[in-house]
């Protein structure tokens, strides 16, 4: 098994404080629901992950699903962990948007469609189209059935990544949801994960954007979260000091 896996579900299971999975829930929730314009700091991230209540920062008004969805990423990091060695799937794609969205104000829109692809056209940004609500199972069956096909290393997940943002599956919440995977992905081929730095939005939506044309932006970008990533754990995966 993945060392890194091991360590992160062993944490888990024994309710660890302070190490690698509790430092990853806060790191990884904060910066992704960050890039996707949610007002939570990180010091709130970490209190309501640490103490479960919501700590005010002065007069700002925070939005309830900022909070929600980020109670909401800390059980869908979990269900990653828990199937991070089986085949990805549609199943487990659509699993992790419906844990992301459940409880928020988007769940009680009946065209939301929370844990099922999307109803309606959207857009990504500034006029990105992406792919038309009709067409979105055929391609997600087929973006899978190429992607399986593969040896897969870093630069396949970030290939399927750009695809999987590309078709904008969901109705919302395919940010999130993509950065998800890689990190399943990347434990399951016994690589080093990527947490995109919320500091980087504008170099990693650069990178979606002029993919098909420069891939090296985005990969620079994913590689670039990989190595800090990688510190992290270098520090936790320290040897145990002997008695």
């Amino acid at each position: 098994m993945n060392e890194i896996l091991k360590l992160l579900r062993h944490e888990k299971e024994h309710h660890r404080k302070g190490g690698l999975y509790h430092q990853t829930q806060i790191l990884f929730a904060y910066n992704s629901n960050r890039i996707e314009g949610s007002r939570l700091t990180h010091e709130q991230t970490r209190f309501i992950y640490e103490t479960n209540t919501f700590l005010p920062d002065g007069n700002a008004a925070i939005h309830t699903d900022d909070v929600i969805e980020t109670l909401n990423h800390f059980t869908a990091f979990d269900y990653m962990i828990d199937v991070a060695e089986d085949p990805l799937t549609e199943e487990i794609i659509k699993k992790l948007h419906y844990l992301l969205k459940r409880g928020t104000s988007d769940e009680r829109d009946p065209n939301f469609n929370v844990g099922e692809y999307k109803k309606l056209p959207n857009m990504i940004g500034e006029m990105v189209y992406t792919t038309e609500p009709a067409e979105v199972p055929a391609q997600m069956n087929s973006l899978m059935t190429q992607y399986h096909k593969q040896k897969i290393q870093e630069r396949e997940i970030i290939d399927f990544h750009y695809h999987f943002e590309k078709i904008h599956p969901f109705q919302d919440g395919n940010g999130r949801v993509g950065r998800l995977v890689m990190f399943k992905e990347c434990l399951a081929h016994n690589l080093v994960p990527f947490v995109i730095d919320s500091d980087h939005k504008l170099f990693y939506y650069r990178g979606l954007r002029e993919y098909p044309q420069e891939p090296g932006y985005l990969v620079d970008t994913c590689l670039s979260a990989q190595d800090n990533y990688q510190k992290l754990i270098s520090y936790f995966l320290q040897p145990p000091i002997s008695p």
